[in-house]
């Protein structure tokens, strides 16, 4: 018989072990914390429920106050509030624009785009082949 014909299957064996199993400890209350997860989850999406309806009240309130000026005393310049209001007008129009467009003609513009890019933009070949 050669030295490899030897072949022990089965898991390692460790010193000092004598193939007693720990008992598991059995876990009362499972049920419970199921029930309590589940009503902090409830509560939890009935809160989420509860700020977005606020966040929208606030957001709204926040427009209407903006467009008031400032308490604090400070007015803009003619030339800060033009400014402001081409700024306001431009979000507007891109707002449009995107929300008309799909993915495919976002995609097809974005490719044109890279189209009318000089080669110094296109990227390096790197590497064999």
């Amino acid at each position: 018989m050669s030295d490899y014909a030897h072949r022990p299957g089965g898991k390692l064996k460790l010193k000092g072990d004598d193939g007693a199993k720990k008992k598991k400890k059995k876990s009362h209350g499972k049920e419970e914390r199921r029930d309590k997860e589940a009503d902090v989850a409830v509560a939890e999406r009935s809160e989420r429920r509860e700020e977005r309806s606020s966040t929208r009240e606030s957001e709204s309130k926040a427009k209407i106050e903006a467009e008031k000026p400032a308490p604090t005393g400070r007015r803009m310049t003619a030339a800060e509030a033009r400014f402001e209001e081409v700024q306001r007008k431009r979000r507007e129009e891109k707002a449009k624009r995107s929300a008309h467009q799909t993915h495919k003609d976002r995609v097809n513009e974005l490719n044109s785009k890279l189209d009318r890019l000089s080669e110094h933009h296109d990227m390096p070949r790197i590497g064999p082949g």
